[in-house]
């Protein structure tokens, strides 16, 4: 940070736009972006009779938990990344209140709760399933023990075929449900116990390590911005009470105590941009790997969905077949008790029960 000569006495303080600092210090273009919210807003020059320096203000627009934000309706509006999509990559910039108001949690700590929020509700989907499962053996074991009762086991004729048939079918339709919950259990309840196995907690470990590491670097150099901005306002004062020193002339050695002064007021201006400069380059860092990974989440949740919405489909095919095969079942029991004739039962249980076909007659004197 150049000092800038001048001996106007009580001249107005000026400022001097923030593009020229960053020529000044070749502040890099990458530094400057819209998430960056470090702003250098104005330059205040200080002049005496001997000497100017610049003090530099950083204005903090807002900060939360080390990360720096624009206040509302401050700089230019942001854009989505992707706009209309309600993607992670947009919503999840800062920390959340937990509901007590204690703690804050990061917004990429919400997202990784979402992950192992749907690993669980796809574990509660399987046990669901599972419970369906015993359900179904269950009533397939009643139906087949049910199937081989005696009761009613004498009926005769076309109604004893249709009877006898209709016990068959509950043998059948036993098969049928033993044979759904096979299927459950193949084709539904497996793939959702199965999918993303234990290594998935772990790959989510790794992306909660990176974030998180970056949100270390970045709380460094958060602090080292803080640091060397006291450490700046430290020498400024000092420079400025030497100067004032120096206008009462109350001391020779002024002078160069100025010199010396205002030499660490530069080094301290200087070491405040290069704090920044890293700061920046850091949250740069951040905001790049919070887009990319924030996606990768937004895809795995896309494919859990997929998965699960494949697999309950899956689930009332198997359903739809199962009635199906259940009114095959029962079309053979139709058939039969369409064909159940009263006359002709009348007809073979008499011929085979019949004690005698003469009838009796009067008596004759």
């Amino acid at each position: 940070m150049k000092c800038c000569g001048g001996s106007a006495e009580n001249e107005e303080v000026s400022a001097r736009p923030v593009t020229s600092l960053f020529k000044t210090h070749n502040i890099s273009a990458h530094a400057i972006k819209p998430h960056v919210m470090f702003r250098l807003f104005y330059i205040i020059l200080f002049y005496s009779r001997h000497c100017c320096y610049i003090s530099v203000f950083l204005l903090f627009l807002l900060q939360i938990n080390c990360v720096t934000f624009p206040l509302p309706g401050e700089g230019p509006e942001q854009q989505l990344l992707k706009p209309e999509e309600w993607s992670y990559c947009d919503y999840f910039w800062t920390d959340k209140k937990d509901p007590q108001g204690t703690t804050s949690v990061a917004g990429f700590e919400v997202l990784l709760q979402k992950q192992l929020k749907g690993k669980q509700m796809q574990k509660e989907m399987s046990e669901f399933i599972h419970e369906r499962i015993k359900i179904e053996e269950e009533y397939a074991k009643n139906l087949s023990k049910l199937s081989l009762s005696p009761l009613a086991a004498q009926e005769e004729g076309t109604l004893g075929e249709a009877w006898t048939q209709l016990k068959k079918s509950l043998h059948d339709e036993a098969e049928v449900h033993l044979k759904f919950s096979n299927k459950l259990h193949s084709e539904v309840e497996k793939p959702l116990l199965t999918f993303r196995g234990d290594n998935f907690k772990k790959d989510l470990k790794k992306y909660d390590h990176h974030i998180a590491d970056l949100r270390k670097q970045l709380a460094s150099r958060y602090a080292s911005v803080e640091k060397a901005r006291k450490a700046l306002a430290d020498r400024q004062k000092d420079l400025e009470v030497k100067t004032q020193q120096l206008e009462i002339k109350l001391s020779n050695k002024t002078e160069e105590d100025i010199k010396k002064a205002r030499r660490k007021s530069t080094q301290a201006g200087d070491d405040l941009m290069r704090c920044v400069d890293l700061y920046n380059q850091t949250q740069s860092k951040w905001f790049e790997e919070m887009v990319t990974t924030s996606m990768e989440l937004e895809k795995l949740e896309v494919e859990r969905i997929e998965w699960i919405q494949q697999h309950l489909r899956q689930y009332t095919t198997l359903r739809h077949e199962t009635d199906m095969f259940n009114q095959s079942t029962v079309e053979p029991v139709d058939q039969l008790l369409q064909n159940v004739d009263p006359a002709k039962d009348r007809e073979l249980w008499v011929k085979e029960n019949k004690t005698g076909e003469v009838r009796p007659v009067d008596m004759d004197i």
